[in-house]
């Protein structure tokens, strides 16, 4: 870091969260200058496991972290820090009473490792999930109440000094995946004659999430599509020959997530507040 530059900070739940909705971003950012590290709370350890040749439950989660930092070197993060909870897995399984499952976390504990990464980056923008998480996914629900509580402790003075000196983070947005994109994505398959029935429990699993046409920046990124797929390859696990986001040529693909989309969370912007970057008009210091 050197004094100015503009540091962004991601609190995320599990490898693969920086791709889709953000990738493009980073790695724009990160070319101009910008200082980002990420945060993610698991391994994933409940993920997928695309081909057996790349895993097995046992070691998934070291296999996930070998992908997420080729994924990190490629979007041009500075590091990244693994809290080392381990993945809750979807609503419902058995993953869920795991003693060490991320959800299951004290608060306090989850909040104090994240206000010392604060204080010492101290990031002019933090990003996280809505608060639905995308699609309901427990952890990522986590990761947004912790970034909330551990942002406003760290602005806090008598929060925990030894941790460090208090920072105030001037931005925090949550990316967002629009519906419509998927929709469109949908169409093109239906017109190259591909099955569609995974929308039908896409939309069942993103009924509560984000409004289309509520956010403030949106980041054409077409010429950085090429690294975000890049970065997407390093998740072999999770998008193998099968992932619905394989299933157009690539270059196609990119066209439905092309621009990137974020909504401030806070300050809460004012009505038809509209930005062309998240970090326009802040004072970096």
């Amino acid at each position: 870091m050197t004094t100015n530059q503009p540091r962004l900070l991601g609190f995320y739940a599990h490898p693969d969260d920086e791709v889709l909705g953000i990738g493009g971003t980073l790695a724009q950012y990160s070319a101009n200058g910008v200082y980002i590290e990420w945060v993610v709370t698991t391994r994933g350890e409940a993920g997928e496991i695309s081909d057996p040749a790349l895993a097995t439950s046992k070691n998934l989660g070291m296999v996930r972290e070998r992908e997420m930092h080729c994924s990190a070197q490629t979007l041009g993060m500075a590091d990244v820090t693994f809290l080392g909870y381990r993945d809750s897995g979807m609503a419902g399984t058995a993953d869920n009473q795991r003693p060490d499952a991320y959800i299951n976390a004290d608060d306090d504990e989850v909040v104090a490792k994240l206000v010392a990464i604060i204080r010492r980056v101290r990031p002019h923008v933090a990003l996280t999930f809505e608060p639905f998480g995308g699609y309901g996914h427990p952890d990522h629900i986590a990761i947004h109440k912790h970034t909330h509580l551990a942002l406003a402790a760290a602005d806090d003075p008598d929060y925990r000094p030894d941790l460090g000196a208090s920072w105030h983070t001037q931005r925090l947005f949550y990316p967002i995946l629009r519906r419509a994109s998927f929709m469109a994505l949908k169409e093109r398959m239906m017109a190259h004659g591909l099955p569609v029935d995974f929308f039908d429990g896409l939309e069942k699993r993103r009924a509560n999430a984000w409004p289309d046409d509520k956010y403030q920046v949106a980041i054409q990124v077409n010429g950085t599509t090429a690294v975000k797929w890049t970065a997407f390859n390093c998740h072999r696990t999770q998008f193998g020959e099968d992932s619905l986001f394989r299933r157009l040529p690539e270059s196609e693909m990119s066209e439905f997530f092309s621009t990137e989309y974020f909504a401030l969370a806070y300050p809460e912007p004012e009505a038809g507040l509209q930005l062309h970057s998240l970090f326009e008009g802040l004072t970096l210091d």
